[in-house]
């Protein structure tokens, strides 16, 4: 969870016209609507259904921009234009959000809605500094009609994004009851350690040497695998799965540790338990970071 103020900077000065009310907004709508279609280019298959949400929001900015240059006309008598902007309107979409999408593994539909929903929050607060600012009152008036959008924009959102955790919440009760006997979150945790293990040695097979070292080095603490019957005879290394594959799912399952062990810390009763959680927790954190790193070098994977 972000706790930074949802408006990292405010309005430096009163907004002066209504063609500068416009040329703000406008240029808002048009920079969600490019960071949205970003990421909806750039995410692959495996992430089809956060491709669709990104879509679905880069279609509502463009056509929010739609109305907004139409309003302008109507209004200016001339589209929204940024010689009229006299300060660089703030990023409400801001890059270091939209890099947190893009790199997480974990990355849901339900994150996608909860982007979108902080959007429209900052740009709420956004219109009422300008209001709080302006001096005319037809700047003013226009401002707060901007307010009461990006509001009931929100509750819009909102509502998606509630849907989209009770659809995640009712797909993994699904997949848990599909799972013979209870599994807690240490036998989660040691499953995924040794998943993590044997896609980290498949990955090693298409890394230089040097590389390989790197890879097999990393070297946190795990917890002693399961005993998993069905996993008997599966061999990583036997060439049937492409390398990208194997190397997406290890970064998955590296950054699941790390939330499963940061929420074990967070949750635990005793002091014994939240050191050892930390401990697993920075551990799996740094292994993260080397996985990543590995993932950026050039070269076959």
């Amino acid at each position: 969870m972000r706790s930074e103020p949802l408006l990292t900077a405010v309005p430096p000065a009163p907004v002066r016209s209504l063609a500068e009310v416009y040329a703000i907004a406008f240029d808002l709508a048009q920079r969600a609507t490019e960071q949205y279609r970003s990421l909806a280019v750039q995410m692959d298959d495996f992430f089809q259904p956060v491709r669709r949400v990104f879509d679905m929001l880069a279609a509502r900015e463009h056509d929010r921009a739609d109305r907004l240059a139409t309003a302008c006309l109507a209004a200016c008598h001339k589209r929204p234009d940024p010689s009229d902007l006299r300060w660089t309107p703030i990023d409400l979409v801001p890059p270091a959000e939209i890099a947190d999408i893009w790199d997480s593994g974990l990355s849901t539909p339900y994150t996608a809605w909860a982007l979108a929903v902080r959007h429209r929050q900052r740009a709420f607060v956004f219109w009422t500094y300008v209001i709080a600012l302006a001096e005319d009152p037809l700047v003013r008036l226009t401002a707060e009609s901007l307010a009461h959008e990006a509001l009931s924009d929100g509750n819009f959102l909102r509502r998606e994004r509630r849907l989209a955790w009770r659809t995640e919440r009712k797909i993994e009760a699904e997949d848990a009851a599909t799972m013979p006997g209870e599994v807690d979150e240490s036998a989660s945790a040691a499953l995924l350690e040794s998943l993590l293990l044997k896609d980290m040695k498949g990955w090693s097979r298409g890394l230089d040497p040097v590389q390989r070292e790197q890879l097999l080095t990393l070297d946190p603490v795990r917890l002693p695998p399961p005993s998993l019957k069905s996993d008997e005879g599966e061999d990583i290394e036997s060439g049937f799965e492409e390398i990208e594959q194997v190397k997406r799912r290890a970064l998955r399952r590296a950054e699941q540790l790390c939330v499963i062990y940061l929420d074990v810390a967070d949750r635990a009763a005793d002091q014994g338990t939240m050191e050892l959680a930390q401990k697993l927790a920075k551990q799996s954190i740094i292994r993260l970071a080397g996985l990543h790193d590995l993932a950026s070098q050039p070269g076959p994977r």
